[in-house]
């Protein structure tokens, strides 16, 4: 699982990178942005299960992970931007990694189905959405991409798969597979949560033309 671990932290901290790159920070910002987006939703799982120190504190191999990746797109970023589509591939991969291991180690501290799908989600998505906080952005996971439905799905899949006794190897790889190729789906066919539609007119005054029995012509 470790290994694992440390591929989904370098994918993300690679990703959170670019968008550092898209907002022109410096250097520091932009290994901040990696950071957080590597290990943001592993530090927030650890801690609702209450695993503390989280695990990126008690291992520097994954902050040095997501310093490395930084670095990378710090230094390469046109060249590595010409092949986005690697990186989206690996991203998608990424997903379904952190969706299976925060459902695992939810699994394994007893919590129920729902707890076990959730804590997938937040590893998966929580990076992500600290990194958009930090440069004043509406998350990705809640207007654009199909990344908490993939890992919600993710974790259903490792609930089941954990349900018919199969080994943990295999629980794992089931639930990467569900995860991954939902977002792979997603991607190639573009397709994604449904989206509300933006209302003709504040609430306020839908309802006071309601009252007035029609279109308010101021």
């Amino acid at each position: 699982m470790d290994l694992l671990d440390v591929f989904g932290t370098f994918v993300f901290s690679v990703a959170g990178a670019f968008r550092a790159v898209k907002y022109e920070l410096n250097l520091l910002g932009v290994l901040a942005l990696s950071v957080v987006t590597g290990v943001g939703g592993g530090i927030a799982r650890d801690t609702v299960l209450g695993l503390t120190p989280p695990a990126a504190f008690q291992n520097e191999v994954y902050l040095l992970v997501c310093i490395l990746g930084g670095l990378i797109v710090f230094v390469a970023a046109p060249k590595i931007a010409k092949r986005w589509d690697w990186v989206l591939a690996a991203d998608a991969l990424g997903v379904g990694v952190f969706a299976a291991i925060g459902a695992a180690k939810a699994a394994d501290r007893g919590l129920g189905w729902v707890g076990v799908c959730m804590m997938g989600a937040l590893t998966a998505t929580g990076g992500g959405v600290m990194r958009d906080v930090l440069v004043r952005r509406i998350p990705d996971v809640l207007k654009e991409d199909f990344y908490a439905t993939a890992a919600l799905v993710g974790g259903v899949a490792l609930v089941v798969a954990r349900k018919t006794g199969l080994g943990v190897e295999i629980q794992l790889g089931v639930a990467i597979a569900v995860a991954t190729g939902l977002r792979i789906l997603a991607m190639v066919y573009r397709f994604g949560a449904p989206k509300v539609k933006s209302l003709p007119a504040s609430p306020t005054r839908l309802t006071d033309e309601r009252k007035r029995g029609g279109p308010n012509p101021g």
